[in-house]
C-alpha cells in the first residue's frame, strides 16, 4: 500500500514544498552549490511533487518541454520505499501525454542501475556535474 500521492506542482504555487525537497537532498546532502541547483528551467517545467499522508513534500522531479527529466529528488527517509519509482513511471506517463517520444536525463552514476531497470539506456561517456559523475541516459517511448 502507498503510504504517500505523487500529483502534478507548479513551480509559482509549490514552489516552496519543491525547493525545500531540492534543497535537502542536493544541497544540504550532496553539497551542490546553490548558484547550480536554481535555473531558469523551474518556470517552464512540468513538475511533479510526492506528499506523505501528512502533506509534506518527500519528492520531486521535472519534466522540460524538451523531454529532458530533472531534479529527481527523495528524501533520504523515503528511499528503498518505492517513491523514486513510482515518481520516475508518473514522469515518463506525463512525457507520454505530452507526445514526447524520447526523454533524457543525466543521472548520477550510482543511480544509473536504478534507470537502467525501467530501460533507459546511457547515451554518453561519464562527466561530472556540481562535483558529482554523471551520465547521459536516453529513453524511447514509441
Amino acid at each position: 500500500m502507498n503510504v504517500y500521492t505523487i500529483r502534478i506542482a507548479s513551480w509559482q504555487d509549490d514552489g516552496v514544498a519543491l525547493r525545500r525537497v531540492r534543497e535537502t537532498v542536493f544541497i544540504l546532502e550532496q553539497q551542490v552549490p546553490v548558484e547550480l541547483e536554481w535555473d531558469e528551467f523551474d518556470m517552464m517545467s512540468l513538475h511533479l511533487l510526492a506528499m506523505d499522508p501528512a502533506g509534506n513534500a518527500i519528492a520531486t522531479a521535472r519534466l522540460l518541454p524538451n523531454g529532458v527529466i530533472g531534479r529527481m529528488a527523495v528524501l533520504k527517509e523515503w528511499r528503498g520505499r518505492g517513491v523514486g519509482s513510482a515518481l520516475l513511471l508518473r514522469v515518463l506517463e506525463e512525457a507520454g501525454k505530452r507526445q514526447i517520444q524520447q526523454v533524457t536525463l543525466n543521472a548520477q552514476l550510482r543511480a544509473v542501475g536504478f534507470y537502467v531497470k525501467f530501460g533507459f539506456r546511457v547515451a554518453e561517456k561519464e562527466f561530472m556535474d556540481a562535483g558529482i559523475p554523471h551520465i547521459k541516459m536516453n529513453f524511447w517511448l514509441s
